[in-house]
């Protein structure tokens, strides 16, 4: 993984002293709220419903075991002795005070982290496939370009206050764990028909209370034009994109209004501007930091291992983990190991202090000591060899980490919601919490087989519910809360937004009308298709028709 350079070292730790002084000044009183807002939100910090929080990047959801070992002692110390894992592969401290946060980003730069761009009119932290460099399908490794869109995007004096903010993500593989169609910016890693590699790229994808699919303007972009198309791109958005109304800011706005063909011409023509100019590359600069990635010492090992073939023989509820929360390697004799942060009735992403320190310990002893972060608000230890297998997951069992229900009804996807958020309109976490108690038998679960459950406290959309195969949003009704729930959604590489059913229903029947489309799925599934897959053979109407019979 990436390593800060002798710049990266002054320019982190400069802003950090810069940011003393404003939290001094603001502490004083000699800075008001209202100017402390746009210095603090530059430096990651929010303004929530009881407290401040502290989201702090991880770039393309990369961690060392130092770097996560920082993270618990940032949680035992400064906070409530836990941190949130969240769908931008960062992670938040909901309770930090005011007067600690410089001491906690000088601690971040120790380890070389930060907060900035996690927040603000900019471009905020690049995410990845989270297998990325392991995955068995990867054309290429896309966390290498994401370091290079980050050291680009970092404090770009043309792209610091943008009309909204604005986020990229980038898949090495056809299969799309990066859900690249709901960026501002998806980056797909692909082979042009003569087997060279490039990039295909989508523009103006994204959630909120205007979800859209992201369009393709760019079939094949050559990899060398990379930060010059990008450099287009924002180019044009920072010149024509409304600062007049906070909901039509985004980019997405502005591809709608004039269409995707004619802005994609208008990029084409600045690009030719600058395609040859100094925005790209210099020499030999992606060669260095293609070797901060290079693969980590892998033992040359057979493809079968007769252990974990043994274990998986005698004892089913291994055989179930191994199931649901291994991904193929590219290396043989490895597996990629998801660590489940939904234990049944837990609050989706949630890790403490104690947890992490032990993540971090089993990275250092299977895992090279490197961790990821997944959009799913998951954990990864991506290169495990299948020997370890089993004695990691009787660890993870011991720390909480082992439920075996990656992709499935209880691993959902949660914004913090009324609990913590001052925007939501309704609660996440608790229905979150009651679904996953609702389908808590591992049997069932495996039974009903890949169901991707996202929830929302409001229109933002934080939870992603737009592109869960079932979607839950939480609106308020005078003063009470209700759900609206849509079918349908996906984030993958077929991505598409959810079908509102109908009428939203209210607090104490949405987790039985979750219960009831499943029920109808089940009833209509054909040769153990998917759930996705039967909404989209037999459309919205079976589902609606039996949940509002019975609710």
């Amino acid at each position: 993984m990436y390593r800060y350079d002798e710049f990266d070292h002054t320019f982190v730790r400069q802003r950090v002293e810069q940011f003393r002084d404003q939290v001094e000044r603001r502490l004083s009183g000699a800075l008001s709220e209202d100017e402390f807002r746009p210095l603090r939100l530059m430096n990651g910090l929010y303004l929530q419903l009881h407290a401040y929080m502290l989201r702090v990047a991880i770039p393309y959801g990369t961690l060392s075991s130092r770097q996560m070992r920082c993270l618990a002692h940032i949680a035992r110390t400064y906070d409530k002795g836990y941190g949130h894992f969240t769908t931008r592969q960062n992670i938040q401290f909901n309770w930090p005070a005011l007067k600690d946060v410089p001491d906690i980003l000088l601690d971040l730069a120790e380890v070389e982290m930060h907060a900035l761009q996690t927040s603000g009119n900019c471009i905020r932290n690049v995410t990845a496939d989270q297998y990325a460099g392991a995955a068995a399908d990867e054309i290429e490794d896309p966390r290498v370009w994401c370091e290079i869109i980050r050291q680009w995007s970092s404090l770009h004096p043309e792209f610091s206050f943008l009309p909204r903010k604005f986020k990229i993500a980038v898949t090495g593989a056809p299969n799309d764990r990066a859900a690249v169609a709901v960026h501002d910016i998806g980056l797909r890693i692909v082979r042009n028909e003569a087997g060279e590699v490039g990039f295909q790229v989508l523009v103006g994808g994204g959630q909120g209370r205007t979800p859209v699919i992201g369009a393709v303007i760019r079939p094949f972009l050559p990899k060398r034009y990379l930060l010059s198309y990008l450099e287009a791109i924002l180019r044009v958005y920072n010149l024509l994109g409304r600062r007049d109304n906070i909901f039509k800011a985004r980019i997405k706005i502005l591809v709608q209004q004039v269409g995707a063909a004619v802005f994609a011409d208008m990029v084409e023509d600045e690009w030719q501007q600058i395609k040859d100019g100094p925005v790209e590359l210099p020499a030999g600069e992606l060669e260095r930091i293609q070797a901060y990635f290079a693969p980590p010492p892998f033992e040359t090992l057979p493809d079968a291992d007769s252990g974990f073939a043994d274990a998986q023989a005698g004892d089913p509820a291994f055989t179930a983990w191994t199931r649901s929360n291994l991904a193929a390697h590219r290396q043989p004799g490895y597996a990629i190991v998801n660590l489940s942060l939904k234990p049944v009735g837990g609050i989706p992403g949630d890790a403490t202090a104690a947890q992490m320190d032990a993540v971090a310990d089993l990275a250092d002893r299977y895992s090279f000591g490197e961790i990821r972060v997944s959009h799913e608000q998951n954990l990864i230890l991506p290169h495990v060899r299948l020997q370890d297998l089993y004695p990691l997951w009787q660890a993870l069992e011991g720390i909480g980490f082992a439920t075996a229900n990656i992709g499935l009804a209880s691993d959902i996807i949660a914004c913090p919601g009324l609990d913590y958020c001052s925007l939501a309109n309704a609660r996440s976490i608790p229905i979150a919490q009651e679904i996953s108690r609702r389908f808590a038998a591992l049997d069932r679960l495996h039974d009903i087989g890949e169901l991707r459950i996202k929830i929302s406290g409001c229109i933002n959309a934080c939870g992603h519910h737009h592109v869960g195969h079932i979607g839950i949003l939480g609106v308020d009704k005078k003063g009470e809360e209700f759900y609206q729930l849509t079918l349908g959604g996906d984030a993958t590489d077929t991505a598409a937004l959810g079908d509102l059913i109908g009428p939203a229903v209210s607090v104490h029947k949405v987790v039985d009308a979750v219960e009831t489309l499943v029920g109808v799925y089940l009833e209509h599934r054909q040769n153990g298709e998917r759930f996705l897959d039967t909404y989209r053979r037999v459309g919205l109407q079976p589902f609606k028709e039996t949940l509002y019979a019975t609710h």
